[in-house]
């Protein structure tokens, strides 16, 4: 289809950046009702249905308090989380690394699999999210915690004392007790905000963490500023919203991704490795791309 075709059902849930996901030929969506729904590829049980079995048409998950999903996907895997109402966390695909937070690990993508959801210790979760490469995930509780698991590739598990390319197959404790749930993360950089409005990154560095240098960090160090709102990241470069209606960006710049006007000829790399301000106010909502970014506007009436 090259043109928008409507999924059946009028009852999805939207205003939300946890409410629908997509990866490796998957799709998962919630409804108004705290139902979940699938469908589309399943060779590893991503779908939750205890199966492999590829259905073309949504499929409900069993439960009907559901409130956010994730998904990540990474050479022919896929894992999958979702968060309940009642605050228990749930796990379901297949991973490598301790990727699915369940005590089990495997040295390569795809060692582990579980084709029906299978809850990860604690209550108090609100939100998961993992990496593109699926082998990371991070979850914040509703106490300020964050929490993370998986391959500790540059560190990008933020906890020091965890050896670089060593990992973790149960949920390990970020140092802090104050971050809100408005973090990102990619393959090899996170970025995660506070609740007092300070940001904070690590992992990978090539200009992309926006501390005006490019030495990876394996804990989190500050971004400058304390109005920060919330966070996109990738490999390459970074963008965030601040309180105050504007847009900042930082890293690379090889196709105009951070939006500032600069232009790249062809194997020119232009870079800011300091947020610097996108034109323009009342910017309401973030999304970004592995080479792009966009963002909506909020309107006034």
């Amino acid at each position: 289809r090259s043109s928008p075709v409507q999924i059946p059902g009028t009852t999805w849930a939207s205003d939300s950046y946890d409410k629908i996901t997509t990866g490796n030929g998957t799709t998962w969506a919630i409804k108004t009702d705290g139902t979940l729904w699938s469908w589309g590829n399943n060779q590893v049980g991503q779908l939750g249905h205890n199966n492999r079995t590829q259905y073309s048409s949504p499929k409900q998950i069993p439960g009907t308090t559901w409130t956010s999903i994730s998904s990540g996907n990474y050479a022919g895997s896929q894992s999958t989380f979702a968060v309940k109402s009642d605050g228990t966390a749930w796990a379901w695909g297949s991973t490598g690394y301790g990727g699915l937070g369940l005590n089990q690990g495997g040295a390569t993508p795809g060692a582990v699999k579980y084709s029906s959801p299978v809850q990860l210790p604690g209550t108090t979760w609100d939100r998961i999210v993992q990496s593109a490469g699926e082998t990371l995930a991070i979850g914040h509780k509703t106490d300020g915690t964050l929490w993370a698991w998986g391959y500790n590739a540059v560190g990008r598990l933020g906890i020091p004392s965890i050896a670089i390319n060593a990992g973790r197959s149960s949920p390990c404790q970020i140092p802090g007790t104050t971050w809100s749930n408005r973090f990102s993360l990619n393959m090899s950089v996170v970025g995660a905000v506070k609740t007092d409005g300070t940001l904070w990154m690590w992992g990978q560095n090539n200009g992309g963490l926006g501390n005006n240098d490019r030495a990876p960090r394996s804990s989190p160090i500050q971004v400058p500023g304390t109005t920060w709102k919330n966070v996109n990241t990738t490999s390459y470069f970074g963008c965030a919203l601040k309180t105050d209606g504007t847009l900042w960006s930082w890293g690379y710049n090889h196709s105009g991704q951070l939006g500032q006007n600069i232009s790249s000829a062809p194997g020119v790399v232009n870079q800011t490795s300091s947020p610097t301000q996108i034109p323009g106010t009342n910017w309401e909502r973030l999304y970004q791309g592995l080479g792009s970014m966009s963002a909506l506007k909020k309107t006034e009436y």
